[in-house]
């Protein structure tokens, strides 16, 4: 895969192909998927989505907690409970926000290392018990990021394809798609219920093989060094977020190709990142 750039340091070419993406212009855009693309223009009349579904399909898959939406203080606080439950004293928020990403059984192991796996399934499932139970609370609601829905939309509308990867289980991330209304934005979702989960390739292998999308025109949007490591080992690229529950620091130190602070950068980086550069 060609080398990126670090965050600010556009180059024309790079620019170039963003303005024209987000442009109005069916032509623009379309000459912008040609630069990207070895396939010639069809000599038919296309628009944009269906110009960039007629060469490579660009993929960029998506993490939830932590990039999409803000669930940490209903995760911490079911986490909690079920400790409670289990007679254990709570974790640390930290050391809690830490294994956001893994699922469910990982993420308990890690917290209650010594024990054995069933006694970590046992440990899961109360907290499954103890999250639902949040959700019925009065005044419970889903933190969407701001910016985060028209981000999806534009990618989306751009021809993007969208996908989630995510260690929540698969009754709970559609559930929450469709409270939030993100449900029509994705075309293919796997969760920690189809086999490995993070930081293991499996989930994001999966996503590319159903859309048909390559390695070298996927990217994988994350908030932790479990994200960043699956991109690398998928030979996808890596895209971390700072506004989520791992460091930037960590982010980089994990192989992340790129950082962005906003979902403005992230548009951009998704476009650049999926295109030949």
């Amino acid at each position: 895969m060609g080398s990126r750039q670090g965050i600010g340091s556009f180059d024309r070419g790079r620019q170039a192909r963003i303005a024209a993406w987000r442009s109005g212009s069916e032509s623009d855009k379309i000459a912008a998927s040609e630069q990207d693309s070895p396939i010639p223009a069809s000599s038919g009349s296309m628009n944009a989505s269906t110009r960039l579904h007629d060469s490579p399909p660009r993929l960029a898959v998506f993490d939830v907690d932590g990039t999409l939406v803000d669930g940490q203080h209903k995760i911490i606080s079911a986490m909690n409970e079920a400790f409670l439950a289990h007679g254990h004293p709570v974790p640390s928020p930290d050391v809690v926000r830490g294994t956001i990403g893994l699922s469910l059984v990982e993420a308990v192991a890690a917290l209650l290392p010594g024990f054995d796996p069933h006694y970590h399934e046992r440990v899961a499932r109360t907290y499954g018990d103890m999250f639902a139970a949040l959700r019925q609370r009065p005044g419970q609601v889903d933190n969407v990021y701001p910016g985060a829905m028209e981000a999806l939309a534009e990618l989306r509308d751009a021809g993007m394809l969208l996908g989630i990867a995510t260690g929540k289980s698969r009754r709970g991330v559609l559930a929450l798609l469709e409270r939030t209304g993100m449900d029509e934005f994705f075309s293919t979702i796997h969760t920690a219920d189809d086999g490995p989960g993070k930081p293991h390739p499996a989930m994001l292998k999966l996503a590319m093989t159903e859309v048909g999308a390559e390695p070298g025109r996927t990217v994988m949007v994350g908030d932790t060094t479990y994200d960043m490591a699956m991109a690398r080992a998928a030979g996808a690229s890596a895209l971390g977020v700072g506004w989520g529950y791992h460091s930037t620091e960590a982010l980089k130190i994990a192989g992340a190709h790129e950082i962005v602070a906003d979902f403005t950068s992230l548009i951009e980086a998704v476009i650049y990142l999926t295109g030949e550069h």
